[in-house]
C-alpha cells in the first residue's frame, strides 16, 4: 500500500536524501522496508518471494532473487520527509545505481557483516567523493557476525576508507541493540567503553573549527549540540564519514538510523552544491544551483521508466525552486514547454500525488514523451544550455548480435530496444554496417540477459543472438600517398576523375581529419566532397581486414578532372581507391579493444586466475583484499580473449568467483592476429 499524501515540511531544512549503495546481498532492500516499517510507512515488511517488497517489485526481480533497478522511496521521521533509493548491486547495474548519486546529498554505503568489504563498496565510495557527496557508512546482518568480527570490520573498513570512518554508534548486548555515541558518552558497547568512541567523534570534528579545538583542549570536551555547523563541514568534506551498525533482520539500530539521518546528515541547503554548467563545451562555465524555493526551477532527470501499459515517467530531483502542479517546465533545450498536470512521490511502484516539491525533494512526471534520462527541466527559457556535468559511466563493452525472430519485425525491434535504452544509459544499440549485424552492448553477461527476458517477457518479443564480431578498428603508423584515376568509357557520356592524396597517422583518439590542399583547380571545388565521400566510404569498410578506419589525416592535394566526363561519382571512386592504396604502403595496423578486468575470488584461487588471465594475453595489474577470504584481482585483457569468461571463472573458483570489465583502450593485435584477420578479409572480399 502507498504511503498516504506527504505533508509538506515546514522547511527545506525538514528534507533529507540519500542513496542506498553498494554490493549485491548487503541487505540493501531489506533495510530499505525496515526503513519504511518503522517509520510507519507501510504495516509490514515485505517479501521477494511474494513479490511484496516496495522496491523490488519487478517481476524478474522476483525471479531473479535481486535488485535490478533503483527504486525511488520516502517516509516521514521526526517531522522531516526522508527521500532514499534502494540501488542494484551488482556491477552491471550501475546504469541504474550511479544516476541516484545524482539526485541525493549523502552516498549510504550498505556493507555486509557477514561479507565484509567488496569491490562494489569500494568503487561506490569512490563514486561518491568524486561527486563531493556526504558519505555514511552502513554496517548491515550485524545479527550474523560476532563481537569480534564487528571489530575487526571496522578496523578493515578504517583501513579501507581512512581513519575518519568513526562510528557513530555501537552495537550492544551482542548486536541485539546499539548505543548512540555522538550525542550520548555513557555506558558499554560490545566494542568497550562508549565514552572512547564518542571522544574520537568529538575530536574529529572540532578539528574543521579553531574555535571548537581551543575550547575542546581547554576544557576537555565540547556539548555535542554545539557542534551542528562543523559536523556539516567535517562531513561536506569528508573529514568524517559516520559508521552505523544494524540488522534489518532483527530491528536493532533501525530507528537509530533514522535519527541519525534527521540530526546528523545533511539538508539541501547544508551539503555541496551540484556541479552545473552552464553552456556547451568548453565554453562552458561552472554554476551552483540555489536552494531557494523563490528562484526560477532548475531540476534534473536520473531516472526514466517506459512501461508499455502506464507510458514515460521522468523521476527528477528539485535543485532550485518550486515545481507545482500546472507549472509549465521546458526540457533542455527544448523551446516548448510541457505542463506538470500531475506531481508524484514514488514509493517504489506506487505514486502518490503531491501539490508541489520544494529543492530536495524527489518528484516524477507521467505521459511526457520528450522527457529524457539527464534532462535539465527549468521554467525560464534563458536556462536552456543549463546541465549537470556529466557522469564517467562505464562503456558497455558485452556485446550480443541479436535479430527479430520473425522477418518484417525489425522497425519493432528497434522501437522497443530505444525504449530500453532510455532507462539504462549503460545500454547501447548500434547497426554494423560491414556485418550487417544489430549489436546489443551492456555492462556483462547478466546486464545482456536481464534485458533479452524484459524483452521476452513485458514486450513479447523474441530474438535470436549469437556473439558478435569483435569491434576492431584499423589504423596506420606511418605517412603515405596514394593515387589512383578512374576513367570509364561505355559509348556514351564517360567518368573521370584522378585523385592523388596523402595519409599520415594522428594520436589516438583522433579520429578522422580530412584536408584539402588542391592548388590551381586540378580537382574543380565542387568535386572536392565527393573525394570526401569516396574517402569516408573506404574509412568505414576497412582497407586490410575489413574493420573501419581511426585516428588518421587524409590530404587530398593534387588531381585532374576532364571538363566532359568528370562526375561527382568518378571522384569518389577515385578518392576511395586512392585511399586504400595509400593506407596500404603506411604500415597498417589493426586496433583490438583492451578492457580493464576486476576479478573477485576466493584465496586459494588467485594463482590459477593470474595463470588464466596471462594465457588469454592478459595482464595482472595488482590484487588487493575483499572480503574475509576472497582477494580482487586487477588486470587487463584483450576483449577477443574473454567469450564466455564467466563460465571459465566459475570453474576456477568453483562459482564463487565474479567480474567486471570496462573499456580502456584499443591496442595494435599480435602480428599473427593482423595477419589472420587480414586473410580472412581478403577472401571475402575476392568472394
Amino acid at each position: 500500500m502507498p504511503s498516504p499524501t506527504p505533508s509538506s515540511p515546514a522547511s527545506i531544512a525538514a528534507i533529507r536524501t540519500l542513496a542506498l549503495v553498494g554490493p549485491a546481498a548487503a541487505g540493501k532492500t531489506s533495510l530499505a522496508e525496515a526503513l519504511l516499517v518503522k517509520a510507519g510507512a507501510i504495516a509490514a515488511p515485505g517479501t521477494l518471494e511474494r513479490g511484496s517488497m516496495v522496491s523490488d517489485f519487478d517481476p524478474l526481480e522476483r525471479r531473479m532473487q535481486h535488485s535490478l533497478n533503483a527504486a525511488v522511496m520516502h517516509l516521514q521521521h521526526a517531522d522531516t520527509r526522508i527521500h532514499f533509493i534502494d540501488t542494484p548491486g551488482s556491477p552491471d547495474f550501475l546504469g541504474q545505481s550511479l544516476p541516484a548519486l545524482e539526485a541525493v546529498e549523502t552516498a549510504a554505503i550498505v556493507i555486509s557483516a557477514a561479507t565484509g568489504i567488496e569491490p562494489m563498496a569500494l568503487r561506490m565510495m569512490e563514486y561518491a567523493a568524486s561527486r563531493h557527496l556526504d558519505r555514511l557508512i552502513i554496517v548491515n546482518k550485524i545479527d550474523a557476525a560476532s563481537p569480534a568480527e564487528l571489530a575487526a570490520l571496522l578496523t578493515q573498513i578504517q583501513a579501507a576508507f581512512g581513519k575518519e570512518c568513526l562510528p557513530v554508534n555501537l552495537p550492544a548486548n551482542g548486536a541485539s541493540r546499539v548505543v548512540e555515541c555522538f550525542y550520548n558518552r555513557e555506558g558499554q558497547s560490545d566494542f568497550g567503553s562508549v565514552d572512547d568512541a564518542h571522544r574520537a567523534l568529538v575530536e574529529q570534528v572540532v578539528e574543521v573549527d579553531g574555535a571548537f579545538v581551543d575550547r575542546y583542549l581547554n576544557d576537555g570536551d565540547v556539548d555535542p549540540t554545539e557542534l551542528h555547523a562543523p559536523l556539516e563541514q567535517a562531513l561536506r568534506e569528508g573529514h568524517l564519514i559516520p559508521v552505523c551498525f544494524v540488522s534489518a533482520k532483527t530491528g536493532a539500530g533501525v530507528l537509530d538510523l533514522l535519527d541519525v539521518i534527521v540530526k546528523l546528515l545533511p539538508n539541501p541547503l547544508e551539503a555541496n552544491a551540484p556541479d552545473f554548467l552552464n553552456g556547451e563545451g568548453a565554453d562552458a562555465v561552472p554554476m551552483h544551483a540555489t536552494p531557494d524555493p523563490a528562484r526560477h526551477v532548475l531540476a534534473h532527470v536520473f531516472k526514466v521508466t517506459v512501461d508499455p501499459f502506464v507510458g514515460r515517467m521522468g523521476i527528477f530531483r528539485v535543485h532550485q525552486g518550486t515545481v507545482s502542479r500546472d507549472s509549465l517546465l521546458y526540457i533542455g533545450h527544448s523551446r516548448k514547454p510541457f505542463k506538470v498536470a500531475h506531481l508524484f512521490m514514488l514509493q517504489g511502484k506506487e505514486t502518490v500525488e503531491v501539490q508541489r516539491a520544494l529543492p530536495g525533494d524527489i518528484v516524477a512526471v507521467a505521459k511526457v514523451d520528450e522527457i529524457h534520462f539527464d534532462a535539465v527541466l527549468h521554467d525560464a527559457a534563458d536556462d536552456e544550455h543549463i546541465h549537470l556535468k556529466a557522469l564517467d559511466f562505464p562503456k558497455p563493452v558485452h556485446g550480443l548480435a541479436i535479430e527479430p525472430k520473425r522477418h518484417g519485425d525489425e522497425q519493432r525491434m528497434w522501437e522497443i530496444l530505444t525504449k530500453l535504452i532510455d532507462e539504462d544509459p549503460c545500454l547501447k544499440v548500434e547497426h554494423v554496417a560491414n556485418t550487417n549485424e544489430t549489436i546489443l552492448y551492456g555492462l556483462g553477461e547478466l546486464h545482456l540477459r536481464v534485458l533479452l527476458e524484459r524483452l521476452r517477457d513485458v514486450y513479447r518479443f523474441e530474438v535470436n543472438t549469437r556473439p558478435p564480431r569483435i569491434a576492431y578498428r584499423e589504423t596506420i603508423t606511418a605517412k603515405a600517398e596514394g593515387h589512383h584515376r578512374h576513367k570509364k568509357q561505355t559509348g556514351g557520356a564517360g567518368q573521370f576523375g584522378e585523385v592523388f592524396l596523402r595519409v599520415e597517422p594522428l594520436p589516438r583518439g583522433g579520429g578522422f581529419e580530412f584536408l584539402d590542399q588542391v592548388k590551381g583547380g586540378t580537382i574543380p571545388n565542387q568535386f572536392i566532397p565527393a573525394v570526401e565521400k569516396g574517402v569516408r566510404e573506404a574509412i568505414a569498410a576497412g582497407a586490410i581486414a575489413g574493420y573501419p578506419v581511426v585516428d588518421v589525416r587524409v590530404t587530398v592535394y593534387d588531381g585532374k578532372h576532364h571538363t566532359v566526363d568528370s562526375k561527382d561519382i568518378a571522384f569518389a571512386t577515385a578518392g576511395r581507391k586512392a585511399f586504400v592504396a595509400a593506407m596500404r604502403e603506411a604500415r597498417p595496423s589493426v586496433l583490438e579493444p583492451i578492457v580493464n578486468i576486476e576479478i573477485s575470488a576466493p584465496d586459494h584461487a588467485v594463482g590459477d586466475i593470474t595463470g588464466d588471465l596471462s594465457s588469454k594475453r592478459g595482464l595482472v595489474t595488482g590484487t588487493a583484499n575483499g572480503a574475509p577470504g576472497m582477494m580482487v584481482v586487477r588486470g587487463t585483457a584483450p576483449l577477443s580473449e574473454l567469450s564466455g569468461y564467466q563460465s571459465r571463472l566459475n570453474a576456477l573458483t568453483s562459482g564463487q568467483g565474479r567480474y567486471s570489465v570496462e573499456f580502456a583502450r584499443y591496442e595494435a593485435v599480435p602480428p599473427s592476429v593482423q595477419q589472420q584477420l587480414a586473410a580472412q578479409f581478403q577472401v571475402k572480399d575476392e568472394d
